[in-house]
């Protein structure tokens, strides 16, 4: 489970965000491009905007699912 304690410095706030466990799989940026992005510097993916209706909350939604690594957090400070 992602812990927001550890997300990356990058990410925008909101209740959306990557902590230090992701693996640069980019799943998520293949899942909601609008949402997550990478740093490349690093190798892993962060919240670059969060979403802003549900259609876009859906899509964040799915991308926190289908992380193999449980990276992706949805507690985060909004």
């Amino acid at each position: 489970m992602a812990d927001k304690k550890d997300k990356h410095p990058e990410s925008v706030n909101g209740k959306f965000y990557v902590d230090t466990q992701c693996i640069d799989c980019d799943l998520c940026r293949e899942t909601a491009p609008d949402f997550f992005t990478r740093q490349d510097d690093g190798g892993y993916s962060y919240v670059f905007k969060q979403p802003e209706n549900q259609e876009s909350i859906d899509k964040c939604m799915e991308a926190l699912e289908g992380c193999p690594v449980d990276a992706i957090g949805k507690d985060g400070d909004a």
